[in-house]
């Protein structure tokens, strides 16, 4: 089969640090901090207390009224970061027969249940409004993103926890790279900052305790609690590279990659040996027909919990040996918490544009080196290298593992 290169060529972003990539990314650079106390509710009695919150979004600036009102927060990020990317991509004509949507979720409408709930204890089921389903469905970020524009090729919603945004983005590479899709609005969305799912959290005692936002994330720290959880969207434009090229597309970088492995070991702990995310790396390295000595930056999962960052750092030096030392390393997490389903998507945005513009983000809040994670992150401000190939690494409850590669578009 004759594969078809496939490349990045428009972004969008919602997330705890800015509203759109240009402003989220150096936002990231500046390493500047995204968490604060919660604010959508009364968080007293939980255990912890932060979230990393999008701030200043207004839905209305990319949905009319009505169709808001009908779509939970999810589905308004998803939207919005659609619309950034349609209008980055500068897609105008197109086959939209050859045209899809992979936006996945793993929690999906978490205030329209948290609502509807309170309704059906209020009111009975006669009070539920018949818009809730469309509301809290995980697959209507995808669908309303694939009626708003007419897209009427691949249509998915995959929903992988953690590894959400990877997958979606991998799953939408094989499909392009195989020539059935023109291109693919690919990425991932979450709004589960609300009192159910937040608590729920809270009971799995996996986030922090710390009450203070200012450094409660800190991958890869030795005195690391657990992760803030956050919220947001990414959506990037995996388009064929001829189709590009044809309308002479800005491109910023060539996906090249993706690796997908189970632990088949936990419901939430990684497999302590790492062996998931060795071979996901593996398969991702070996799809993508490179060495470990052309990779020069890994934007981590690093979620600041002591299980996750450590696997992570072994599983990076088993996979790259010695090379492993000369390896930049960082987590955006540290700066935008954890954005659950989304987070693949934003940290392969962030992966692609460091790629793109050679300047790699910092893990903020590192302070006290931990001797389970020796890499050589990125904790003293942005750093300027000249960058390749790098990959971007998620890990998800349930032990689902993915990579995906990109390079620099030669």
């Amino acid at each position: 089969m004759n594969e078809h290169r496939v490349v990045i060529t428009g972004f969008g972003a919602v997330t705890p640090v800015g509203l759109g990539v240009e402003d989220c990314f150096r936002a990231l650079l500046n390493g500047q901090n995204g968490i604060n106390v919660v604010t959508r509710f009364d968080v007293t009695d939980y255990r912890s207390k932060l979230a990393a919150e999008v701030k200043g979004f207004n839905a209305r600036n990319w949905i009319d009224d009505k169709s808001a009102k009908r779509m939970d927060r999810f589905t308004q990020f998803a939207i919005a970061a659609s619309a950034m990317a349609m209008e980055d991509s500068g897609l105008v004509s197109f086959d939209s027969n050859r045209a899809g949507v992979f936006i996945g979720s793993g929690i999906g409408g978490a205030q329209a249940l948290d609502e509807g709930y309170a309704r059906l204890i209020d009111k009975g089921p006669r009070g539920l409004s018949p818009f809730l389903v469309p509301r809290m469905l995980v697959n209507m970020a995808a669908a309303l993103v694939s009626i708003k524009y007419g897209f009427r090729g691949p249509l998915s919603a995959p929903s992988m926890a953690c590894s959400t945004g990877s997958n979606a983005i991998g799953d939408a590479f094989r499909v392009v790279q195989r020539g059935d899709a023109d291109f693919i609005f690919a990425g991932s969305t979450e709004a589960c900052i609300s009192p159910l799912p937040y608590g729920a959290f809270c009971s799995t005692r996996s986030m922090t305790l710390n009450s203070s936002p200012e450094n409660a994330s800190r991958p890869f720290d030795k005195n690391r609690n657990g992760f803030v959880m956050g919220e947001g969207a990414g959506v990037v434009v995996l388009e064929d590279l001829e189709h590009a090229l044809n309308r002479k597309a800005r491109i910023y970088g060539e996906i090249v990659g993706y690796g997908n492995t189970s632990d088949a070991y936990h419901l939430t702990a990684p497999d302590p040996e790492g062996s998931g995310m060795i071979r996901v790396m593996q398969a991702a390295l070996k799809d993508a027909d490179l060495g470990i000595k052309d990779i020069g930056y890994i934007n981590a999962h690093g979620t600041s919990t002591v299980l996750n960052d450590k696997c992570e750092s072994a599983a990076i030096r088993q996979v790259f040996g010695d090379y492993a030392d000369s390896l930049k390393v960082s987590s955006i997490k540290s700066m935008i918490g954890h954005l659950m389903a989304a987070a693949g998507a934003v940290e392969f945005i962030s992966t692609v544009m460091s790629v793109y513009t050679g300047k790699i983000p910092p893990t903020i809040n590192y302070q006290d080196p931990d001797p389970d994670c020796t890499l050589d992150y990125v904790t003293n401000g942005a750093e300027s290298i000249e960058l390749n190939a790098a990959i971007s690494n998620s890990f998800g409850f349930g032990g689902g593992n993915a990579c995906l590669v990109v390079k620099k578009y030669k």
